[in-house]
């Protein structure tokens, strides 16, 4: 009896003793849901597979806007070369949303970027009844951050590069402000990711 209180006493002490066993990050996670990654405050790394177009945090996500304001960081996989070079001027898309309650195809405001000429290009890109507009806005340097913010008016999106740089788009949306859905970084175009794109997106 002796001898069995004594065994039952070491059990309980080393039970009592042990730490709680931490289970490691599955590699495999699901990626967060887009509200998580579209309104991080943090930086949040999108990644377009090789043969994708669409990138990883890609989800939908209801919003409205009067002012969409981020911050974008590029590394060297944002350097492509198109497989027909006809598509290098090919405008890639990078972040904006959807305006009016409508697809995006009809109505939506958003950054879009292309590597051309040796130089990482960006451009405002709009759907206004279905017309598609695009106009380069500047050029940023491959690792640079990057300030962007697109704000919302009656009749006009206003683009802002690194707040110095503005270019005004017509809006003919119908609504008082930018109401619609996330829309996240797409490579294309008619071609897919020659590699992996990482591309970091901060809201501010």
């Amino acid at each position: 009896m002796k001898n069995r209180l004594l065994t039952l006493g070491c059990a309980f002490i080393l039970l009592s003793s042990c730490s709680k066993v931490i289970e490691p990050t599955d590699p495999n996670e699901a990626p967060p849901p887009a509200d998580v990654a579209a309104n991080s405050k943090e930086y949040v790394q999108y990644t377009i597979k090789k043969g994708d177009q669409y990138c990883d945090k890609n989800g939908f996500l209801a919003v409205n806007y009067s002012e969409l304001a981020f911050k974008v960081r590029f590394d060297s996989s944002a350097i492509y070369k198109t497989t027909v070079p006809n598509n290098q001027n090919d405008v890639n898309k990078l972040f904006g949303f959807s305006d009016n309650n409508a697809d995006h195809h009809v109505f939506s405001a958003r950054f879009g970027w292309r590597w051309s000429n040796n130089a990482l290009r960006l451009f405002a890109y709009t759907y206004n009844n279905s017309t598609l507009s695009i106009k380069e806005i500047g050029t940023v340097p491959i690792g640079s951050e990057a300030t962007c913010s697109i704000k919302v008016t009656n009749d006009n999106y206003i683009f802002s590069l690194n707040r110095n740089t503005t270019l005004t788009m017509p809006r003919s949306s119908k609504t008082a402000t930018g109401s619609g859905y996330q829309l996240f970084p797409y490579f294309g175009g008619n071609e897919t990711a020659p590699h992996d794109i990482k591309i970091c997106i901060k809201r501010i």
